[in-house]
């Protein structure tokens, strides 16, 4: 199964490390594996936890838009793609 893209960043707050994902296919659950890929982004981490609305969840479907702290910096339309597990 290959990497399947299923988000898009919409905005980065520098200041605390958390980026603003848009789900815009498919499922992202805390332990997944996503790779965040842009014109000067590149880097793969596990989801540590996840929000929406500033409550913490363990699951976002599709529509939702999550805050989740990242370990580099991300810029608005970044792609994210979550990565198969084996």
């Amino acid at each position: 199964m290959a990497d399947e893209e299923i988000g898009v960043v919409q905005h980065y707050y520098s200041n605390i490390g958390v980026a603003v994902i848009e789900i815009t296919k498919g499922e992202l659950s805390v332990g997944d594996t996503i790779h965040v890929n842009g014109a000067t982004t590149d880097f793969t981490q596990t989801v540590g936890s996840m929000q929406i609305e500033h409550d913490k969840v363990e699951t976002a479907k599709e529509g939702d838009a999550i805050g989740l702290k990242v370990e580099e910096h991300v810029r608005q339309h970044d792609k994210v793609f979550k990565l198969a597990r084996d």
